[in-house]
């Protein structure tokens, strides 16, 4: 009897034929056991195998054995909806009916997601599918009705340099009762314009699928691509990685907790996250020249010069820059009208962020134990890994503490890197990508968990490259946290979660 499921490691490939394709009803049976047994569906999506069918493939990823369990099925034009038994899978539902004109009968809220062109050119599905309207936001809103209920609708446009998104609020009084958040705005089209790849431009699209997360996605797709090519990256290009990946952590962590000093008006704490921000981004700046790593991360290592005297000076302003940081969150925590604003405000339960398959800060804030580091820990975090920050409250406070004990860990993962001599080999050449395979990564981006699956045609080109920004995990996260919150709480909330746009809209 064949396997249910296919077993990967961590950056691990595997023929594509390896992929069990189960009737619907076992492929249901098998998700909903697998998430019941504390699994997360990482990544959820289709592709077109035989004509007139799509295939539908999992990725759930199980923590406790640190594997990555793979299965597929068939449907047509409709199919079951998964999302009343699994929760995780309500938004990858609508983002399949939206691309490839699938049915899921049965959702509860079916709505386009990006509202763009099915990718399907399968004959007559359209009258089936998620039909987007020309313009985004252009679809039905939830709507409580009642005395003194009344709508509040924010942006897509909003004051400042911030990107687009449409909030639609039911309140009563002040009081929130629910929040909807439509996007899209900023659909790009990344996914189909990988496919044929990779080519030269392949990269430039991973460093900017979310511009303040280049080294999470180019290192997700570097692994992919290595697992394909039967490459493994030398020893010292992947402690280099890790470097660059956890001062991305401390430079966006270090801004966030600036942020929320400011949506409380606390100016101190404001005014120094947003200057020690800059000081990590110029540590990644002496790396490849580059403040945002663009340039840093290449498939089979990384692209950069390296030696004594550069980690010296990291080490060096490494602890500059944290002393600084120690000291302006300090007045935080030390200020009673700040952690009056920051308690009991937000909160998303443990039960709440389990069903949802929440990840990164806003789950472990509700107390779940993940992150990629530790669960399927890669290259530099298998020499030197990285305690899991978690808290139980799940509001405001407990996202915020998540980030300055995540702060903590990462500087004493740079001191133990940074003291070790990296001398070596900094790259390997690549090799052609196998045929007809499949290979997942997982890399614990800084906010969250970040999944790239790649498929090869027979030619050794993508033929499905789907990516998973932790934010497509976490936007329904942030509207449960408003429910029964004054609407004055909300750029805190939001700023709390500070999902990407971009890297939700792809």
């Amino acid at each position: 009897m064949p396997a249910q499921t296919l077993l990967l490691r961590n950056g691990q490939a595997a023929a594509r034929r390896a992929i069990p394709v189960l009737p619907f009803s076992a492929f249901r049976e098998t998700l909903s056991s697998e998430v019941s047994a504390g699994g997360r569906l990482a990544s959820l999506f289709a592709w077109e195998e035989k004509p007139g069918r799509a295939t539908l493939s999992a990725v759930v990823a199980r923590g406790k054995e640190g594997v990555l369990s793979l299965f597929s099925t068939e449907v047509g034009d409709r199919y079951p909806s998964l999302t009343p038994e699994c929760p995780q899978a309500h938004l990858f539902e609508r983002e399949l009916a939206e691309q490839w004109s699938v049915v899921p009968d049965g959702h509860p809220w079916l709505k386009p997601v990006r509202f763009h062109s099915s990718y399907s050119s399968r004959p007559g599905t359209r009258d089936n599918a998620v039909v987007a309207e020309p313009l985004p936001g252009r679809t039905p809103f939830f709507r409580v009705e009642g005395d003194e209920v009344h709508e509040v609708a924010v942006g897509p446009v909003h004051a400042g340099i911030i990107e687009p998104g449409h909030f639609r609020f039911q309140c009563h009084g002040e009081k929130v009762l629910h929040l909807e958040i439509s996007l899209g705005y900023q659909h790009r089209g990344v996914e189909r314009a990988l496919l044929g790849g990779p080519t030269t431009r392949t990269i430039s699209y991973m460093e900017t699928m979310a511009g303040d997360t280049t080294v999470g996605h180019a290192a997700a797709y570097c692994g992919v691509v290595e697992a394909l090519a039967g490459v493994t990256a030398p020893p010292s290009a992947q402690m280099w990685r890790g470097v660059a990946l956890e001062l991305e952590r401390l430079a966006n962590h270090t801004g966030d907790l600036g942020a929320l000093a400011g949506d409380v008006g606390y100016l101190p704490t404001a005014a120094y996250g947003g200057r020690l921000r800059g000081d990590f981004l110029n540590m990644t700046a002496m790396l490849c020249g580059n403040r945002f790593s663009r340039g840093l991360l290449r498939p089979g290592g990384v692209a950069m010069r390296a030696d004594g005297i550069l980690t010296e000076r990291l080490l060096e302003k490494l602890e500059a820059a944290f002393r600084d940081v120690r000291g302006a969150v300090s007045l935080l925590w030390d200020t009673p009208s700040v952690m009056a604003r920051f308690e009991e405000t937000g909160v998303v339960s443990g039960e709440q962020a389990e069903s949802l398959g929440l990840v990164g800060p806003p789950a472990r804030a509700a107390g779940l134990v993940r992150d990629v580091r530790t669960e399927f820990p890669w290259g530099p975090y298998l020499a030197q890994p990285v305690p899991i920050a978690v808290q139980s409250s799940g509001d405001v406070w407990a996202r915020a503490a998540v980030r300055w004990t995540e702060i903590r860990r990462s500087v004493e993962f740079l001191r133990q890197v940074l003291s070790r001599p990296m001398t070596g080999s900094l790259r390997e050449p690549m090799r052609p990508l196998a045929p007809d395979s499949v290979a997942v990564t997982l890399v614990e981006g800084w906010r969250g968990e970040i999944c790239h699956t790649a498929l090869t045609d027979p030619a050794g080109r993508f033929l499905r490259y789907k990516i998973v920004d932790p934010s497509f995990h976490n936007w329904m996260g942030l509207a449960l946290a408003l429910r029964g919150q004054e609407i004055s709480d909300f750029p805190l909330c939001n700023k709390s979660f500070n999902l990407s746009y971009s890297g939700h809209d792809l």
